[in-house]
C-alpha cells in the first residue's frame, strides 16, 4: 500500500515517533507525540540541502519511507522505525538535515564517537543521533542556557551512509544497532502478522482494507509514562490521546485475535479510575483528564468482546471488569443525578462525545435521554455478570435501578411520541434542532413498547437516513450544517452503537444498510474522523483510529460484503 504522508501519518506500531508532511506549506516533519495533543509535536524539519523540495519525491508504504530525486534512483534517504522509539535512515547520493525546532533551553551536545545528544526541554525527551556510516555534523550555537539554531547534517559516503535516531527519557541504554535491511526486513515480518490477524474479504475494499489495517497497528504507542497498557491513539495526525470512549471501538475489532491487546484498550482506564468511579476523559503518557467523563458504553463493549473470544470469559478478568464497569455505573447514579426523581445530566457537550450536537445550544446542564439509555443498559448488563459471578445483593441492585432509571426516562423525557432532552436549570424541554443523540434509546429497545421503538425507527429511516448512513442532525434542521462535526455528519461510533441496537432488536435489514453505506465512504473519504452524509467527502482527520476499527468490524460481522461501485 502505497500513501500520502500529507493526510496520513507514516509511523509503527507503538511509537511516539512518526513523519508527516504539511499539507499547506509541503514542508516534511519529524515529529514525537510524548505529552498528547496539546504539546508541540513537530521537532525536526526535515530537508536535503542543494536540492529543491519540490524535486524531491516520496513514496511511504507501511513499513518504508522514501524521499528521492525524481528521475534518479541514486540519490534517496531511506526511512524505517525499527524499535518502538528508534528511526533508522539510510541516505544516498544526497545528504539530509534535521533542523530543530525546539525552545530557548533545548541543547544539542557530542555524546560520544559519532554520536549527539539532542535534549527538548519542554517535552522532557532526549534524541540520540549516531552515525554508523558517513558523516554527520551538528549545527547550532550556544547562546547561554541553550543551542540555538540548533540541527544535524548528515552527509553520504562513497558507498553511502546510515544513522539512527533514538527517543528516550533520562538515559541511553548503550547497544549496537542492526543493518537497516535487517530492521526492515523485521518490520515487514512483523507487520504482516499483524495484517493478517486484521479481518478482511478477499478482494473486497482490499485499498481500504489495508489502509484500516495499518492505522489500527500505526496509531498504537507504548507503554511510558503514566501509561501502563499499549494503547491506541485517536490519530497521530492532531488528535494524539486516548478517550475512554474511542477505546472501545479500537478494542473490537482486536478481541478477535489479539484479546489481549483488545483487552489493554479498556483496561488502561481500570488503573487510572478516579475513587468516585468516574474514567478520566482522556489519557496521554504524561498525564490525564478529569473534566469531562464520556458514557458508560464500556460493559456493552466488554459483552461484544466475550462474544468474539474465550479469553473474556475467564473469571479474574470478568470480575476486574465487572467492578471497575460498576464503579462507572455507580459515578453516574450517584454523583450525576443531583435530584430525587432526575436523571443522570450530562454538564458538557464533551461529556456526551458529541461536543457540539444541538442538545446543548441552549445551555447546561442537560438531561438527555441517550446518556440514561447507556446507563440503563450498562446496569442491564452488570446485572448479568453479577449473577455469573454468584453476588446476588449486587444483581437485585443493578435491576432495581436500572428499572427505576427507565420508569423516570419514560416519565421525564418521552413526550408520547418521541424522546426529548431537557434543561436541569428550568425543567424545560430543549426546543433547538433535530438531533439523532435522542433516538440513542435504540439501545435500550429491548425494554421499549414496540410500537415506540417502531416509530423511532420510522424516524430514523424517514429523517436522518441519507445516502451515507445516519446523519448526527436531520438534513431538514435549521441546524445542519455542512462539516458540522456533531451537527449532521456521519460518525463510525454512533453508526456502529446504531446498526448494533437495530440487529439486536430485529432490525436486520435496516442494520445491514447502514453498515454498507459505511464502508462505502472509506473510498470516497479514507479512514476521516466524520464524513459529510449526502457526498461522503472526510472531514477533519483522514486517519482515525476508530473508524478504521469500526470499517474492519464490519466486514468480519457481514463476511458476505460486496464492494459497491
Amino acid at each position: 500500500m502505497r500513501f500520502d504522508i500529507s493526510k496520513i501519518p507514516f509511523s509503527r506500531f507503538g511509537s511516539y515517533f512518526v513523519i508527516s508532511e504539511e499539507e499547506s506549506s509541503g514542508r516534511w516533519y519529524l515529529r514525537d507525540l510524548h505529552g498528547g495533543d496539546e504539546a508541540v509535536s513537530n521537532i525536526y524539519e526535515i530537508s536535503f540541502p542543494g536540492t529543491e523540495s519540490s524535486s524531491i519525491e516520496v513514496e511511504a508504504t507501511e513499513t518504508l519511507l522514501v524521499f528521492r530525486q525524481k528521475e534518479e534512483e541514486n540519490k534517496r534517504v531511506d526511512l524505517v522505525f525499527g524499535e518502538e522509539n528508534t528511526v533508522h535512515m539510510e541516505f544516498t547520493g544526497m545528504p539530509v538535515y534535521l533542523k530543530a525546532l525546539g525552545g530557548k533551553y533545548d541543547s544539542l551536545v557530542p555524546y560520544g564517537t559519532n554520536q549527539w545528544e539532542h535534549t527538548l526541554y519542554s517535552k522532557e525527551r532526549r534524541i540520540l543521533f549516531t552515525v554508523v556510516k558517513g558523516k554527520g555534523e551538528s549545527r547550532g550555537t550556544w547562546k547561554m542556557t541553550g543551542t540555538e539554531g540548533a540541527g544535524m547534517l548528515f552527509t553520504p559516503e562513497e558507498e553511502g551512509g546510515y544513522a539512527v535516531l533514538e527517543n528516550y527519557r533520562t538515559v541511553w541504554k548503550k547497544k549496537e544497532y542492526p543493518s537497516f535491511d535487517k530492521v526492515w526486513k523485521g518490520l515487514k515480518e512483523e507487520y504482516g502478522r499483524w495484517k493478517t490477524s486484521m479481518p478482511h474479504i478477499p478482494g473486497v475494499y482490499e485499498e481500504e482494507t489495508a489502509l484500516a489495517s495499518y492505522l489500527s497497528w500505526a496509531n498504537f504507542i507504548g507503554m511510558e509514562g503514566v501509561l501502563k497498557e499499549p494503547s491506541m491513539y485517536s490519530s497521530k495526525n492532531w488528535m494524539f490521546n486516548i478517550w475512554s470512549w474511542d477505546n472501545c471501538f479500537s478494542a473490537l475489532p482486536l478481541s478477535d485475535k489479539q484479546p489481549e491487546l483488545a483487552y489493554s484498550q479498556l483496561k488502561v482506564f481500570y488503573g487510572i479510575q478516579d475513587a468516585s468511579g468516574c474514567y478520566p476523559d482522556y489519557v496521554n503518557d504524561k498525564f490525564y483528564s478529569y473534566s469531562c467523563c464520556k458514557p458508560p458504553i464500556h460493559a456493552w463493549t466488554f459483552q461484544k468482546m466475550r462474544r468474539n473470544n474465550p479469553y473474556f470469559e475467564e473469571k479474574g478478568r470478568l470480575a476486574e471488569s465487572y467492578e471497575s464497569f460498576k464503579r462507572v455505573a455507580e459515578y453516574w447514579v450517584n454523583w450525576r443525578i443531583k435530584r430525587v426523581g432526575a436523571l443522570p445530566e450530562y454538564n458538557h457537550g464533551n461529556d456526551s462525545g458529541w461536543d457540539n450536537a444541538s442538545v446543548f445550544h441552549q445551555g447546561v446542564p442537560v438531561e438527555s435521554p441517550d446518556l440514561t439509555a447507556y446507563l440503563i443498559r450498562q446496569l442491564d448488563i452488570l446485572s448479568g455478570m453479577a449473577e455469573e459471578l454468584g453476588k446476588e445483593e449486587d444483581q437485585k441492585y443493578l435491576k432495581e435501578t436500572a428499572d427505576s432509571l427507565f420508569d423516570t426516562l419514560m416519565k421525564r423525557l418521552y413526550n408520547g411520541r418521541k424522546f426529548i432532552a431537557r434543561l436541569v436549570v428550568n425543567g424545560q424541554p430543549v426546543t433547538q434542532g433535530d438531533s439523532l443523540l435522542l433516538y440513542l434509546p435504540v439501545v435500550i429497545g429491548y425494554r421499549l413498547p414496540k410500537e415506540i421503538l417502531d416509530r423511532m425507527v420510522l424516524d430514523l429511516e424517514e429523517r436522518f437516513e441519507a445516502a451515507y448512513g445516519l446523519c448526527t442532525e436531520s438534513l431538514t434542521s435549521p441546524c445542519y450544517k455542512e462539516g458540522g462535526y456533531w451537527l449532521g455528519p456521519v460518525w463510525a461510533p454512533v453508526t456502529y452503537i446504531m446498526l448494533d441496537a437495530l440487529r439486536e432488536n430485529g432490525y436486520e435489514g435496516f442494520a445491514r444498510r447502514l453498515a454498507e453505506k459505511f464502508v462505502r465512504l472509506a473510498p470516497i473519504g479514507l479512514m476521516a474522523e466524520n464524513y459529510d452524509p449526502v457526498s461522503g467527502k472526510g472531514y477533519d482527520d483522514p486517519a482515525f483510529s476508530w473508524t478504521s476499527c469500526v470499517f474492519l468490524q464490519l466486514l468480519k460481522e457481514y463476511p458476505d460484503m460486496e464492494e459497491k461501485e
